[in-house]
C-alpha cells in the first residue's frame, strides 16, 4: 500500500516541475498507474491526485492539458464519491472561467466523467449525486451566461448526460424543460440547434406530463405564426421529439397533423424540408395513429416530390435524354443571375421520397394501394437530375420491392394444375410485373451515366426487382447488356461498382433461362474474363462466380442434343486460360481459390469434352487441392460434381489416389467434410464403377462401421446409402462386411430413433444386399438377426426390452426382405402366423409377428387369406394391450394391400363390435391415409355413412379417431365431400357439430393440396362454430383455427377481421363457468372456461408467427397483459408471447410497457406458502423462470430502460440476490430443465 502511495507522491512532485516535458512524463505515468485494476488509493493520496489534475487543466502547455483529462476518466471509478463531487464542481466553475482554453479543457473534462459515471440503473447512489450537481450548475450556466460558447457547451453535457444517465435526473426534468424551453427562441441557430438535441435525449424518460406540456408549447407557440426561422426550429424540434418519443406523439397527432400540412404551404423550401421529416418521424412511430392521415400525407409527398421550380424537364422528349448532360452543362453557364448552389428545394424532394419510403416500410398492409398510387409517383421520378435525391428514389423503389417480396409468402395456395398456381399469385406481384417494362426503360439509359451512385443505385434496384419476380426482365436483357458491359469495361468504374455489376448480373444468370442469354456471349465473355484476371481479390471472386454461371448457361447439360444447338467452341479456351491461372496460383485470396476450383469444376462437368488434352493437369491440380487442408472440402464437391457429369468425364488417372484420400476424410471430426466425401464416394461409385477394383474401395470401406451409428442419423443415412451403391457396383467388395458394417446397420434399426431417410436407406441396402448374394449373409441370415432380440427378451431377463419403435422398423426390413426374396414369403408367412397363435411365445415377439404379417400384406402379397383374418381377430381379444394395438395396426396395413379382401370385412366388424370399435377405427384410420384415392372411391359412400353413425360416441378418444377419418376421407373426393361436411354443421347434436369441426382440422395440411382452394371458400362457415353455445364445439373450433393459421395462413388471413374479435372474446375469464366442487372437507374450484382460454392464447401465439401484419398489436396486447394474470398455464404462454412481441414489434411494447411490468413483477416476486406441496414449489419455479426470460426479452429492446418503472424493476432485480441469479441462469442459457412449454414446437 505505502509502495503504491510512495510511487505516486513521487509523480505529484514532478508535475510540480518547471519543464513541461518533466509534467508530461509524470501524468503519462499517473495515467498509466490508474489504468491498472489492482491500484488502491489511501484518502490521502486520492485527495492529492484529484487536486493535482485540477491544477494541471490550467496548465500552460495544452499536451499536459490534454493527458490531465484523460486521468480524469480512470479515476472515477477509483476515488471516493465525494471526491468525485469535488472533480465536477471545480469542472463546472471553471466552464463559467473568462478563459476560453479553460473552458474547453473543463467541458471535455466533465464529458469524460459522465462517460465513466456507472448506469443510474446500476442503482450505485455516486451517478444520481454527482448528476445532480452537474445539472444544477449548467441550467445556471445557461441562464445566466452572455457568451454563446458557453451555453452551447453546457447543451452539449446536458445532452451527453440525458443520453447516458436520465434515469438518475427525474427530479431535474421539469427544471431542464422550463430551462432549455427558452432557448429554443435563441438568436443563435447553433444555440437552438443543440436545444432540439437535448430535448430530444430528455423526451423518452421524462413523464407523460412533461410531454404533454412541451407538446402543448411547440403547439402554442407554432399556432401563434412566428417568423419562419422561428417555425423551422420549432417544427424540427417537433420531429426530433417524435423521433426519440416514439408512441408518446401519437395522442397529440390530431392537432400536430393539420399544423404541419399547413406549414408545407409556406415558401420556405427549409421549412419544407422540416416537415416532411416530422411526417416520417410520426409515420415511424406511430403506425396506427397515421392510418387517417395516410392519404393527405401521399398527396403532399407526390405534390413536393416534383418540386423543382428552376428546372424544366419537359423540354426534352425521351429520344434526346442522351443530350441531357451536355444542356445541363451550357444551362449554368449562361445563367448569371442564378446560380444552382442557392436551389434548396432538392432538400423538400429528398425529404418528401424519404417520407414515402418511410410510409411503404411500416404499411405493408397498404401495399396494392401504394401500387396504383406510389409506385407510378416514384418511376417518373426516375429523371430526377440531383443526384442524392435519385439515390433515395432507387432506396424508397426497393422498399417497395422488398415489401412485396416479403408478402409473396411460401404458403401460397398452389392446385395441382398450371394454370391454378398462376391464378393465386400476389395481386401486388402482378402490379408490379405490369411495371417491368416502365423500370427497365427509365433505368437502362442510367445504367450508362457518368455518375457512380446512380448505377449503384440503379443495380441494386434491379436485382432486387429480380430477386422479387424471378424471370421478369426477360424480355428487356438486350437493352441492359450494354449497361452491365459498359460498368465491367469502364475505365473510371470504381472497384465496388463493377462488383456490383458482376454480382448484378450473377443474379440475372440465375434467374432466367439459359437460351436468353446464348445470343449475347460474343460481349458478355471478354468483360466477365477480364475481371477474372483484375488485381483486387473481390472483384476476381465475384467475377468467378459469374463465370461458373455462364459456363452453366452456354450448354446446359438438362437440354438434349448437342449443347442446343449453340456452339461454345469460341469460348472455351479464352475462359478456360483465365481461370486456369487463378486455379494454378497458391498465393491468393482463400474465397478466390475455393471459387476458381468450383468455376473450373463447372467447366470440366460442361465442356470437359472440349478441353482435349488440357483436362488431365486440371485433374491433377483438383487431386492436390484436395490434399490441402483449406480447399480440401471444395474439391470434394468438385469430384462430386464432375463425377456425375453427362459427358462421362474420364477420372482413372486420379481413382485410385482419390480414394485413399477421401477414405482418409471419413476420420476427420468435421461433419461436412464427412457429409461432402460420402456424397462424393456414392457418385463415383455409381458412375464410374468400371474404374474401381475391389481393393481400391478397403480403405472406404475400413471407415464406414463407426459412421453407422444413432448419435448423427444423418452421416449414418448418407453412408449407408454409400453401401447400397457398393452393394448394387461391386459386389464383391462386401464380403466381410458381415464381421464390420452390419452389426451397426442392425444396431440402427433396433434404435428408437430410426426413422424417414435413415429407415428408407437401410430397406434399399438390406435389399441389394439380399440380392448381391455375394456374402454368406443369405435371407435367412438376415431375418435371423433382425427378429432375435425379440424372442431372446424373454430368455435374457436382464437385456433391455425393445423399444417400441424398433417394432415398426424391423417389421418394414421383414417385408423389404420379402418383397426381394419372394420366393422365400409364403413359408415365412406360415412361420409368422404360428408365433402368433402359439400361447408359449414371449409377447414382444407376438407384437412383431403381427407387425410384420401387416408390413408384409401392404404389399398385397398375403392375398385374402381366411387365416390371417382369424388370427387378428383372435388377437383382438388377446389380454395385452400391445398384442391388440399391433392387431389393429396389422388389419390396417392389409387392408391397404388388398381393399377388396379387407375392407368390408373390416367394415361390417366395426359396426358389429362396439368394444372393438377403437381398435378397428384405428385400422380404417390406417387405410383411408396410406391409399391412393383412385381405389378408394368405390368404398367412400360406404365409409362414409358408417363414420356418421359414430360421430356422437360419448367416448372423446373414438370420436376424435371418426374426426380423423372423416378430415382423411374428404381431401380423397372434396369436391362432393367437403359440402356435405358443412352441411353436417347445421344438424346434430353439440357432439357431432364437434366431430364435424375437428374433421376440417385433419383436412388442412401443410403441402399444397387441391382442398385447398375449396376450403378457403368455406372456412369461414367452419369458423363460425366459434359462436357455438356449447363450450366444447368453440374449443374444437379453436384448435381447428390454430392448425390453420400454422400450417395454411392463407386460408384464414382474409377472415381475421370477424375471427379476431371472437377469438379475443373466448380469452375472457368468465364467471359463470367457475364452480366449486366438495372434495371431503376441503373445497375445490374448477374453471370449465380454462381449457377454451387455454386454446385461443396458443391460437394468438401461432398468429405471431404466421400472420402479423393482420394484427392490430396493441389490441392484441390488452389480451396478452390480461393473461400475465390468469391461470398458470396461460401465464406460461404469455411469458412466450411478449418474449416473441419484444423481438417482433419493441415499439408497440414500449407503448404498453408499464402496464406490463407489474404482472411480471408480481410473478417474479410472488413466495410460495411454506406449508405447500413440493409441485407448488416447482410449479412456482417454473413461472419465475418464464417471467424472467420475458423480462430478460424486454431488456434486450433498446431504450427499454428509459421508462422509469422498467429501470425500476431491472434494479430491484439486480439488487435481490434471489431473482438476480434466476436471471443470470436464464441469460446464459444454462437452465437445463426448462419445462416443456418453455420450447414449445411449432414447426
Amino acid at each position: 500500500m505505502s509502495n503504491v502511495s510512495y510511487h505516486i507522491s513521487n509523480l505529484l512532485e514532478k508535475m510540480t516541475s518547471t519543464d513541461k516535458d518533466f509534467r508530461f512524463m509524470a501524468t503519462n505515468d499517473l495515467m498509466l498507474e490508474l489504468q491498472k485494476d489492482s491500484i488502491k488509493l489511501d484518502e490521502d493520496s486520492e485527495r492529492k491526485v484529484v487536486t493535482m489534475l485540477l491544477k494541471l487543466l490550467e496548465d500552460k502547455n495544452g499536451e499536459v492539458q490534454n493527458l490531465a483529462v484523460k486521468c480524469l476518466a480512470p479515476l472515477v471509478s477509483k476515488v471516493k464519491e465525494y471526491q468525485v463531487e469535488t472533480m465536477v464542481d471545480t469542472l463546472c466553475s471553471n466552464m463559467m472561467s473568462d478563459k476560453e482554453q479553460l473552458r474547453d479543457i473543463s467541458s471535455m473534462g466533465l464529458k469524460t466523467v459522465i462517460a465513466e459515471l456507472p448506469p443510474s440503473s446500476s442503482g450505485l447512489t455516486l451517478t444520481t449525486s454527482v448528476c445532480k450537481k452537474i445539472t444544477s450548475q449548467l441550467i445556471g450556466a445557461m441562464g445566466k451566461h452572455e457568451d454563446v460558447s458557453v451555453q452551447l457547451e453546457a447543451l452539449d453535457i446536458l445532452s451527453d448526460m440525458l443520453g447516458r444517465l436520465c434515469g438518475a435526473l427525474v427530479s431535474f426534468h421539469s427544471s431542464l424543460l422550463s430551462s432549455l424551453l427558452p432557448q429554443l427562441t435563441s438568436p443563435r441557430m447553433a444555440v437552438r440547434k443543440r436545444s432540439i438535441l437535448a430535448l430530444g435525449q430528455l423526451v423518452p424518460c421524462c413523464s407523460p406530463a412533461l410531454f404533454s406540456q412541451l407538446t402543448e408549447h411547440l403547439l402554442a407557440e407554432l399556432a401563434k405564426g412566428p417568423p419562419t426561422s422561428m417555425t423551422r426550429t420549432y417544427i424540427q424540434c417537433l420531429a426530433t421529439i417524435s423521433r426519440q418519443g416514439g408512441h408518446r406523439v401519437g395522442e397529440h397527432l390530431e392537432k400536430l397533423i393539420p399544423m404541419v400540412v399547413k406549414f408545407t404551404s409556406v415558401e420556405d423550401d427549409e421549412l419544407r424540408e422540416y416537415c416532411f421529416q416530422a411526417f416520417e418521424a410520426f409515420i415511424r412511430r406511430c403506425p396506427k395513429e397515421m392510418s387517417p392521415h395516410v392519404a393527405t400525407v401521399i398527396q403532399l409527398c407526390q405534390k413536393f416530390m416534383t418540386f423543382d421550380p428552376n428546372y424544366n424537364y419537359d423540354d426534352e422528349e425521351e429520344e434526346e435524354e442522351d443530350s441531357m448532360d451536355i444542356e445541363d452543362g451550357l444551362d449554368q453557364e449562361s445563367d448569371d443571375e442564378y446560380s444552382d448552389d442557392d436551389d434548396m428545394s432538392w432538400k423538400v424532394r429528398r425529404s418528401s421520397i424519404k417520407c414515402l419510403e418511410a410510409l411503404i416500410a411500416t404499411r405493408r398492409d397498404l401495399l396494392l394501394s401504394f401500387y396504383s398510387s406510389i409506385c407510378p409517383a416514384l418511376l417518373s421520378r426516375f429523371k430526377e437530375r440531383e443526384e442524392n435525391v435519385r439515390a433515395d428514389i432507387f432506396a424508397a423503389f426497393v422498399t417497395l420491392l422488398r415489401q412485396t417480396r416479403a408478402g409473396s409468402s411460401p404458403h401460397l395456395i398452389t392446385t395441382g394444375s398450371d394454370q391454378g398456381a398462376n391464378r393465386e399469385e400476389e395481386p401486388a406481384v402482378a402490379m408490379l410485373k405490369k411495371q417491368v417494362s416502365v423500370i427497365v426503360k427509365a433505368l437502362h439509359r442510367q445504367l450508362k451515366d457518368k455518375s457512380i451512385k446512380s448505377r449503384q443505385g440503379c443495380f441494386c434496384l434491379l436485382t432486387e426487382l429480380a430477386h422479387t419476380v424471378p424471370g421478369a426482365l426477360e424480355q428487356h436483357i438486350p437493352a441492359l447488356i450494354p449497361g452491365i458491359v459498359f460498368s465491367l469495361t469502364d475505365k473510371a468504374s470504381s472497384s465496388t461498382m463493377r462488383i456490383d455489376a458482376l454480382s448484378f448480373l450473377h443474379v440475372l444468370l440465375l434467374s432466367h433461362p439459359p437460351q436468353t442469354f446464348q445470343p449475347h456471349m460474343q460481349v458478355l465473355v471478354p468483360p466477365v474474363v477480364g475481371c477474372v484476371d483484375d488485381s483486387f481479390y473481390k472483384i476476381t471472386s465475384e467475377a468467378l462466380l459469374v463465370t461458373q454461371q455462364l459456363v452453366r448457361v452456354m450448354r446446359p447439360l438438362e437440354q438434349s442434343g448437342p449443347a442446343g444447338g449453340f456452339d461454345v467452341k469460341p469460348f472455351v479456351k479464352q475462359v478456360f486460360s483465365g481461370t486456369l491461372k487463378r486455379l494454378k496460383a497458391t498465393d491468393i485470396d482463400q474465397e478466390v481459390k475455393e471459387r476458381a476450383i468450383s468455376c473450373m469444376g463447372h467447366m470440366v462437368c460442361h465442356l470437359g469434352d472440349h478441353l482435349g488434352a488440357e483436362l488431365q493437369g486440371v485433374l491433377a491440380i483438383f487431386l492436390e487441392r484436395m490434399k490441402n487442408e483449406i480447399t480440401r472440402l471444395t474439391a470434394v464437391r468438385t469430384i462430386t460434381l464432375i463425377s456425375a457429369s453427362p459427358l462421362k468425364i474420364d477420372l482413372s488417372s486420379i481413382l485410385p489416389e482419390a480414394l485413399s484420400v477421401l477414405g482418409s476424410f471419413l476420420r476427420k471430426n468435421q461433419r461436412a467434410l464427412k457429409l461432402g466425401t460420402l456424397a462424393c464416394l456414392t457418385a463415383l461409385v455409381t458412375h464410374h464403377t468400371a474404374g474401381i477394383k475391389p481393393a481400391m474401395l478397403e480403405p472406404v470401406l475400413n471407415e464406414l462401421p463407426a459412421l453407422v451409428d444413432e448419435s448423427d442419423m444423418h452421416v449414418s443415412q448418407v453412408s449407408i446409402t454409400l453401401l447400397t451403391c457398393v452393394a448394387k457396383a461391386c459386389p464383391s467388395s462386401l464380403a466381410k462386411i458381415g464381421s464390420s458394417v452390419l452389426p451397426g446397420v442392425l444396431g440402427l434399426v433396433h434404435s428408437p430413433l430410426l426413422q424417414g431417410g435413415a429407415l428408407v436407406a437401410i430397406l434399399d441396402f438390406l435389399q441389394a444386399l439380399v440380392l448381391s448374394k455375394t456374402s454368406n449373409l443369405g435371407y435367412s441370415q438376415l431375418l435371423k438377426s433382425l427378429t432375435g432380440p425379440f424372442h431372446s427378451s424373454q430368455s435374457h431377463p436382464d437385456s433391455p426390452a425393445p423399444h417400441r419403435q424398433s417394432y415398426h422398423s424391423v417389421a418394414r426390413c421383414v417385408a423389404a426382405l420379402s418383397a426381394a426374396c419372394p420366393k422365400e414369403a409364403p413359408g415365412m408367412v406360415t412361420g409368422l402366423i404360428q408365433e402368433v397363435k402359439n400361447p408359449g411365445s414371449p409377447e414382444s415377439a407376438r407384437v412383431l409377428a403381427l407387425l410384420c404379417l401387416g408390413e408384409v400384406g401392404r404389399s398385397g402379397s398375403l392375398g385374402g387369406s381366411k387365416e390371417v383374418q382369424g388370427v387378428i381377430l383372435e388377437a383382438f381379444s388377446s389380454t395385452s394391450e400391445e398384442v391388440k394395438t399391433a392387431a389393429s395396426c396389422a388389419l390396417g396395413s392389409m387392408a391397404v394391400g388388398s381393399l377388396t379382401d379387407y375392407l368390408p370385412f373390416l367394415l361390417k366388424e366395426i359396426s358389429s363390435q362396439p368394444k372393438r370399435q377403437y381398435l378397428l377405427l384405428h385400422s380404417l384410420k390406417e387405410v383411408i391415409s396410406a391409399c391412393p384415392a383412385s381405389s378408394l372411391s368405390p368404398h367412400v359412400e360406404s365409409i362414409w355413412a358408417l363414420l356418421f353413425q359414430n360421430c356422437q360416441c360419448q367416448e372423446e378418444g373414438t370420436r376424435n379417431l371418426v374426426a380423423e377419418c372423416l378430415g382423411k376421407l374428404t381431401i380423397v373426393n372434396p369436391a362432393q365431400l367437403l359440402p356435405r361436411l358443412k352441411q353436417q354443421l347445421n344438424a346434430g347434436s353439440p357432439l357431432a357439430r364437434s366431430t364435424v369441426v375437428t374433421a376440417v382440422k385433419f383436412t388442412i395440411v401443410d403441402q399444397p393440396a387441391p382442398i385447398d382452394t375449396l376450403l378457403k371458400d368455406c372456412i369461414g362457415d367452419f369458423l363460425k362454430t366459434l359462436q357455438d353455445e356449447d363450450i366444447n364445439v368453440r374449443r374444437v373450433a379453436l384448435v381447428m383455427f390454430n392448425s390453420a393459421a400454422h400450417n395454411k395462413p392463407s386460408l384464414i388471413r382474409g377472415l381475421l377481421a370477424t375471427v379476431l374479435p371472437r377469438l379475443y372474446k373466448e380469452t375472457q375469464i368468465r364467471k359463470d363457468l367457475i364452480r366449486e366442487v366438495e372434495m371431503g372437507p376441503f373445497k375445490h374450484t374448477v374453471d370449465d372456461g380454462l381449457d377454451v382460454r387455454k386454446a385461443a392464447f396458443e391460437c394468438m401465439y401461432t398468429l405471431l408467427d404466421s400472420c402479423l401484419d393482420g394484427l392490430d398489436i396493441l389490441l392484441f396486447l390488452d389480451h396478452v397483459e390480461e393473461g400475465l394474470k390468469d391461470h398458470y398455464d396461460i401465464r406460461m404462454l404469455t411469458f412466450l408471447m411478449l418474449a416473441r412481441l419484444a423481438s417482433l414489434c419493441p415499439g408497440a411494447v414500449l407503448q404498453r410497457l408499464d402496464r406490463l411490468v407489474e404482472p411480471l413483477k408480481a410473478t417474479c416476486t410472488t413466495k410460495v406458502k411454506a406449508g405447500s406441496v413440493k409441485q407448488e414449489f416447482e410449479k412456482q419455479e417454473e413461472l419465475r423462470r418464464s417471467a424472467m426470460r420475458a423480462v430478460a426479452a424486454l431488456l434486450a429492446v433498446p431504450e427499454v430502460e428509459r421508462s422509469p418503472s422498467m429501470a425500476d424493476f431491472a434494479n430491484q432485480i439486480r439488487t435481490n440476490a434471489d431473482m438476480a441469479s434466476i436471471y443470470q441462469s436464464v441469460q446464459g442459457g444454462e437452465g437445463g430443465g426448462l419445462g416443456p412449454v418453455e420450447s414449445m414446437d411449432t414447426s
